[in-house]
């Protein structure tokens, strides 16, 4: 437990070495970078994660606007100087792949290594819709189909708990062969949040938040960087040439995404052994600074 910022941040540490950071997505929790893979540990690796603001076992953000990236970078400056930790490998996805960016651009001294899973930020893209005005929250959620689909998520957890997100939710663009495992998984992490309201909050603040201003920002990353993609077939909310965009700009970045089909493959960034295997050889390029 580690209090900072006016949120109190819940997680858990394993193992001993070199610290990596395990960062995960929006409405996700800290179960959800290497899903449940114990490999880090077994290879030798301080296996840090917690549960971002407003998430899983995390409190909610003092105000319902408190969850951009700026926000999110001082939490994990919190846990790094909490737990005593000079330098360490960031791992993240989509939303914690950007959090790490956003660490790495402010405090470069305290990264060893970046591991960027399936970044969903565009910066040369428009920002989502505003959020609703308070007075239409109490409208159904099928009614907000005009705004943003954070917005339609965000009023469908509120208006409707777990069941209103899911309506929400659009499944139509995810292979029919994966579409009833990724609602199963999607209905499995919303249910590990104390807080869904803060979720939903998040849900409105996050896409609207930049980590960064352009592509060209990410040319001042000057340690060892995987970036891992998915393919567009199986999760277009990771486009994959963005993916690519971000290994181009940043010096050195390896790239990794699994083949292509047919048949389609699993994503690696849903398989957490073959994820993890990827930051096990990241980190034996990383200068932790303390000799290793």
């Amino acid at each position: 437990m580690i209090a900072g910022g006016g949120v109190v941040l819940r997680g858990e540490q394993a193992g001993e070495g070199p610290p990596v950071v395990l960062l995960h997505g929006l409405t996700a929790t800290r179960r959800y970078v290497v899903m449940g893979s114990r490999l880090l540990e077994r290879s030798g690796c301080r296996t840090i994660a917690y549960d971002a603001r407003g998430h899983g076992r995390s409190t909610p953000a003092p105000d319902p606007g408190a969850y951009g990236y700026e926000h999110l970078a001082e939490d994990l400056l919190a846990v790094l100087d909490a737990l005593e930790v000079p330098r360490a490998l960031l791992a993240g996805a989509s939303m914690g792949a950007l959090t790490a960016l956003r660490f790495a651009l402010s405090h470069p001294e305290r990264v060893a290594a970046l591991g960027v899973i399936t970044p969903a930020y565009d910066p040369a893209a428009p920002a989502p819709a505003p959020a609703p005005a308070a007075v239409e929250r109490d409208a159904p959620a099928a009614g907000l189909r005009e705004h943003s689909n954070y917005n339609a998520l965000a009023e469908g957890l509120r208006s409707g708990g777990v069941d209103g997100f899911v309506a929400a939710y659009d499944f139509s663009n995810i292979p029919e062969q994966w579409r009833e495992a990724v609602e199963k998984v999607v209905r499995q992490r919303l249910t590990l949040h104390e807080h869904p309201a803060a979720v939903a909050d998040a849900l409105e603040a996050v896409p609207r938040s930049r980590p960064f201003a352009a592509m060209r920002d990410l040319a001042a990353i000057a340690v060892p960087t995987v970036v891992v993609a998915s393919r567009d077939e199986v999760d277009p909310g990771h486009p994959l040439a963005l993916a690519e965009t971000y290994a181009r700009f940043i010096p050195g970045a390896s790239f990794g995404v699994e083949e292509g089909g047919p048949p389609l493959r699993s994503p690696i960034a849903w398989q957490g052994g073959q994820l993890s295997k990827l930051l096990v050889e990241l980190a034996s390029r990383a200068d932790f600074g303390d000799g290793r």
